[in-house]
């Protein structure tokens, strides 16, 4: 029996790691498999030393177009608690990504939809092709965005995410942009030197510095303005204590 393709592809240069979605015939939908893969392979980066970036990138000429239409309808027959435990398993791919103490680039040309759209969102910084469309379709398709709602929320704020998920319609990169779902938008033909030059340039900043500013960033998501003071001043004595930090402020004091 002939095993099923590997859903994702990774590569090393370096302290650079890319995952590359690897389904292009179906416009790398994510399944089961893939989900599975990306959570395994961001836990092998998070425990490798030598890894420093993180890159995810789709096959083909689309990041994602959303979930596996196929799996998705063979679910309506499972359980409500199978199929909840199936979402969460995507749901907590998307904390991970979060969670993971070194930075993760989106690479992200055409079509980025549905789960494909949640999955370049909880990227630590997307770039994107100028010709790159963004959406979040699910009501058209008589399903509800829910695993992707708490991240376009938070990003678009609740009247353009409302505006997103109820019309399904595509944004095109700029407006994607407008709306904080990008971080970058250049052409389509500059988006792997655009990622290259960002990964290497991030692989060569002190790692506990960038793995404290990301864990740091995060949890101040829904602080009090107090409490996220207070939390900053924890976070600055400990970097103070870090080899990097001294390291780093020593090499600066010694430039001409």
């Amino acid at each position: 029996m002939t095993a099923a393709p590997a859903p994702i592809r990774t590569a090393r240069d370096g302290g650079i790691l890319t995952l590359t979605l690897d389904r292009p015939d179906k416009r790398n939908a994510i399944s089961a498999a893939m989900v599975d893969a990306l959570h395994e392979a961001l836990e092998a980066a998070e425990l490798d030393a030598d890894v420093r970036v993180i890159v995810v990138k789709g096959a083909g000429k689309d990041f994602c177009a959303g979930a596996d239409l196929a799996e998705l309808l063979a679910s309506a027959d499972a359980t409500p608690e199978v199929n909840e435990a199936s979402a969460l398993r995507l749901g907590t791919l998307f904390t991970r990504m979060r969670e993971v103490p070194k930075p993760v680039i989106a690479s992200v040309r055409g079509r980025a939809l549905a789960g494909g759209a949640g999955l370049m969102t909880a990227c630590d910084i997307v770039i994107a092709g100028a010709g790159a469309r963004i959406g979040y379709p699910e009501v058209l398709r008589g399903f509800v965005p829910a695993m992707v709602m708490t991240l376009l929320r938070r990003l678009a704020g609740e009247k353009a995410a409302l505006d997103l998920i109820l019309t399904g319609r595509e944004l095109d990169a700029e407006e994607a942009l407008a709306r904080g779902l990008v971080s970058r938008v250049v052409p389509d033909d500059a988006v792997d030197a655009e990622t290259d030059g960002l990964a290497v340039l991030l692989a060569a900043a002190p790692m506990s510095a960038l793995a404290f500013t990301k864990r740091l960033f995060y949890e101040l998501d829904g602080q009090p303005f107090e409490q996220g003071i207070a939390q900053g001043a924890r976070v600055n004595a400990l970097v103070r204590q870090t080899p990097d930090f001294r390291d780093s402020i020593a090499r600066f004091l010694q430039r001409p």
